[in-house]
């Protein structure tokens, strides 16, 4: 994966994540990834300039099941939780 998929794939993992209302600890979760993403941002030294775009483009034309297949990816590497991870399996489940 190129520098630039990982920035997609974390903050798909975001939104993906933002979508999961039932869970009551969300905030915690999308405040840990924004964190892993600007650590991201700042140690691989990309390009601030287009990233905003990117981001907008994500959100609105990136596909909810993708999101939450991202969040999948990703929520290990901010520890979390196992309740959140079968949520979001049972929602992609129900998406289908």
């Amino acid at each position: 994966m190129s520098l630039e998929e990982t920035f997609a794939c974390l903050v798909g993992a975001y939104y993906g994540v933002r979508e999961m209302d039932l869970y009551p600890l969300k905030e915690y979760v999308l405040h840990d990834l924004q964190i892993f993403i600007e650590d991201y941002v700042k140690n691989n030294e990309l390009e601030t300039s287009h990233l905003f775009e990117k981001c907008q483009e994500i959100e609105e034309k990136v596909s909810l099941k993708t999101k939450l297949h991202d969040a999948l990816l990703m929520l290990p590497k901010v520890n979390g939780s196992l309740e959140l991870v079968l949520m979001i399996k049972e929602k992609i489940r129900n998406l289908e």
